[in-house]
């Protein structure tokens, strides 16, 4: 059989991302034979057409056009395997024949309005604004049916193919827009006729140059207007003073869940990877699709047998002839699998919708394909790092002591600075000073243009991080603002960038005088220190500006905490609690031993002379006793500090009894001098509110019971107070009081009980249970001493 002639020229009107469209367009294709093809498309991405044809290039992806000024102002055309334009492009490059885009330039749809930037935005793209018809759905009504979607799935991406005129479904499909068009002529927006104008033009030039015996691929809605015989001076009319910006494109790997009508985009259709199955499968789709259904869910665990996949697949054709379908569509088969494979459950079905039918498929672009500096640095540490992008979020656990896995840290860090944010945090993988660090990945096409925007900032990842970082310390608006900047930049190793940093750090901590903002500085100052221990990154600079920060604390700390209202003291408690923490991580400097020349290092400090710099109480501490604070100027001030915040009159009562436990935690306050503090602030003097308040800083949180436990005459005071408060208050109270002692463990509730059940001033019982003395055997506890100076060292006191 001899191929029909073709017509002249060829007009294809396609729907965007239909794989019925696009097998009929190869059809088409194939039988006519054009000289040239024209696809829609920005006309500056000519000189990109022939990487379509690369080996590397990997649908889905798009053209990425961006001003060259403005990287931020950007514009995609996707491309699916199943797309009718990409499959245009791919034959003529792999017939040999002239391939152009014949739409607007992105230099005007760019500079015109940014709503302009999706160039598959048309009317037969379901994307119309409220005034222009939805062909789909007049076509849809005129055939009898409700649904467009699901007639549009029967007439054209379920139909089997063939038939004796492969362009007769095009001259139908031309002939039902040009009726629409005529009858909503008003509706068709301006947009479109400036558009259509510029196609025209370039059809003009292509059968100047090629012949008449050109195919034009465009969407069904511009085939009315493409065969319009109009003149070029008319045509130039609508173009002339076309607002122009300078654009850069390229080729960008792309999703299937991008191209999906949920994720916003204009041209979107409801199932990309349904339609790429329907397009890929070489024949018995529905059978190939419940078997991807069936490993998939046995992947997540759910007994799936081939039994099953055999009955789905029976049901899915069963439902398709009740309802007069040619062959099963999505509907039938969703709800085969939902009967059959998911035993009526949504749940497992929500996993295939979302793997299966969106999908996650990402595609891949040529190295050869053009990009801005940065992209390519990207592109190369990606590659030596081993970090392949992904559009599927996948986990990964790094360990900083490890060269490769601290320079994927610091990569990560440094893209999350210039706002590429391809890897987040994962909460719970990682704490203050450790080893490990945890990321949740997922790369999503609209990096890309992230990556084109930090262009700006310098060539490569490391220099532009830097950059950026000067500027945000430059524009920062708070200390809060500044100390997270300096710990982020520790975390990306950005030595450079730290001396920007630490002058805006300083300047800024020198005019602050508000207790408050520096304390909910000095946190993340702490953190960034102790980063130092295990990335190797120099902090010393940082460290006088956190010692002065923490000394301002001290001195600001108690007059900020007078007449506080009841939310205001809640969250100084919490502010409390990190100044404690962070101060625990800041270098205490020594007081100075005396007129020596020639310090040198010191010597370890004897056992039980009071020297001694650890972290931890005196072992007199440790007994109960009061005791004096642990050694060193600012542990010395933190500790006056506590203790004025802990007697303060004016103090509220939350913060009083949050640096009364804070002390005895520390050791810096005994039992008895815990019990008087505690004694004042329960006395019938005292308001049971405040009272009540009082109780809660001390004993809520983490392990706020236990000096109950183990201390009873500190449970005696409790007790009594509670026993005081009088019936008309007790109900004010008991709300407090109930959220303090619910957040206990459930041991911790028992002991309390067990307790509280004895009564107060009752013994303890000899053998409270199997195993347990009555009191501490100190032979038995020595015993251990040997093996913790073989663990720890020579400074454990024999």
């Amino acid at each position: 059989m001899t191929a029909p002639p073709a017509r002249a020229p060829l007009l294809l009107g396609v729907r965007h991302h239909g794989p019925g469209s696009a097998r009929a367009v190869r059809a088409a294709l194939a039988a006519a034979r054009p000289s040239a093809v024209l696809v829609e498309g920005p006309a500056e991405a000519d000189a990109l057409a022939g990487l379509a044809a690369d080996p590397d290039m990997r649908p889905p992806v798009a053209l990425l056009a961006h001003a060259a000024d403005d990287p931020g102002r950007a514009a995609f055309w996707p491309f699916a395997a199943f797309s009718p334009e990409w499959t245009a492009l791919r034959w003529a490059l792999d017939a040999g024949v002239p391939v152009r885009f014949a739409d607007l330039p992105a230099a005007h749809t760019l500079a015109a309005d940014p709503t302009w930037g999706d160039g598959d935005e048309d009317p037969d793209d379901d994307a119309a604004d409220a005034a222009a018809p939805d062909p789909l759905a007049e076509l849809a009504r005129a055939a009898g049916h409700e649904d467009p979607e699901r007639w549009w799935e029967d007439a054209v991406e379920l139909r089997e193919g063939g038939g004796a005129d492969p362009l007769a479904p095009f001259e139908a499909v031309a002939e039902a827009m040009t009726v629409l068009r005529e009858r909503h002529g008003s509706a068709v927006r301006p947009r479109d006729l400036v558009r259509e104008a510029h196609m025209r033009l370039r059809l003009r030039a292509a059968r100047k140059e090629f012949g008449d015996r050109v195919a034009v691929v465009c969407g069904a809605w511009h085939v009315p207007a493409l065969a319009l015989r109009t003149t070029v001076a008319a045509d130039r009319a609508l173009l002339k003073g076309l607002p122009k910006v300078r654009t850069e494109l390229t080729w960008v790997p792309w999703t299937h869940r991008r191209l999906a009508r949920r994720s916003g985009y204009g041209a979107g259709i409801t199932a990309p990877g349904w339609y790429g199955h329907l397009f890929a499968a070489p024949d018995r789709p529905v059978e190939r699709w419940m078997t991807r259904a069936a490993g998939l869910l046995r992947e997540a665990d759910h007994p799936v047998s081939t039994a099953h996949v055999i009955e789905a697949v029976r049901l899915a054709e069963g439902l398709a002839a009740l309802r007069g379908r040619p062959r099963p569509g999505l509907d039938e088969t969703t709800d085969a699998v939902r009967a059959v494979l998911c035993e009526g459950s949504d749940v497992p079905l929500g996993l295939v919708r979302d793997r299966l039918v969106i999908g996650d498929d990402l595609g891949e672009v040529p190295a050869g394909a053009p990009a801005v500096p940065l992209q390519r640095d990207l592109t190369r540490l990606q590659r030596s790092l081993r970090l392949k992008p992904e559009a599927d979020g996948r986990d990964l656990d790094l360990d900083l002591r490890g060269g490769t896995d601290a320079a994927r840290s610091r990569l990560l860090h440094r893209l999350r600075l210039l706002g590429v944010d391809w890897g987040e945090p994962a909460p719970g993988r990682a704490g203050t000073g450790t080893f490990r660090e945890g990321w949740r990945l997922s790369w999503q096409p609209e990096l890309h243009v992230r990556v084109a925007e930090a262009g700006v900032w310098g060539t490569t990842v490391e220099s532009a991080a830097t950059a950026r970082a000067a500027f945000l310390a430059r524009t920062a608006g708070t200390l809060r603002e500044v100390t997270d900047l300096a710990e982020r930049c520790l975390l990306a190793g950005l030595g450079d960038a730290l001396p920007a940093v630490l002058g805006a750090l300083a300047d800024r901590a020198a005019l602050d005088t508000d207790a408050a903002r520096l304390a909910d500085a000095l946190p993340a100052l702490a953190r960034a220190l102790r980063y130092g221990d295990v990335r190797g990154t120099d902090t010393a600079a940082l460290a006088g500006v956190a010692l002065g920060v923490a000394e301002r604390i001290c001195v600001g700390l108690p007059a900020a905490c007078a007449g506080l209202a009841p939310a205001a003291a809640e969250a100084m408690r919490d502010r409390l609690d990190a100044v404690h923490a962070a101060i625990a991580l800041l270098p205490d400097p020594k007081p100075d031993p005396g007129p020596e020349p020639d310090p040198g290092p010191e010597p370890d400090p004897k056992p039980g002379s009071g020297a001694d710099p650890g972290p931890g109480p005196a072992p007199e501490t440790l007994s109960g006793a009061d005791a004096a604070p642990a050694p060193g100027l600012l542990s010395d001030r933190w500790a006056g500090t506590l203790r004025r915040l802990a007697g303060g009159e004016r103090v509220a009562g939350v913060v009083r009894g949050r640096a009364a436990r804070t002390l005895f935690d520390g050791g810096l306050a005994g039992t008895r001098e815990t019990g008087r503090t505690m004694g004042l602030a329960l006395s019938p003097a005292v308001p049971p509110a405040e009272a009540a308040a009082w109780i809660d800083g001390f004993a809520g949180g983490a392990g706020g019971g236990l000096p109950l436990v183990h201390d009873e005459r500190l449970f005696a005071l409790l007790d009594a107070w509670l026993g005081a408060v009088p019936d008309e208050v007790f109900p004010a109270v008991l709300p407090l009081l109930r959220r303090t002692f619910g957040g206990y463990d459930p041991g911790v509730r028992r002991a309390l009980g067990e307790l509280a059940a004895r009564g107060p001033g009752a013994a303890v019982p000899a053998a409270s249970a199997p195993g347990f003395a009555a009191g501490p055997d100190a032979a038995r506890a020595d015993a251990v001493l040997p093996l913790l100076r073989l663990v720890l060292g020579p400074e454990v006191p024999a």
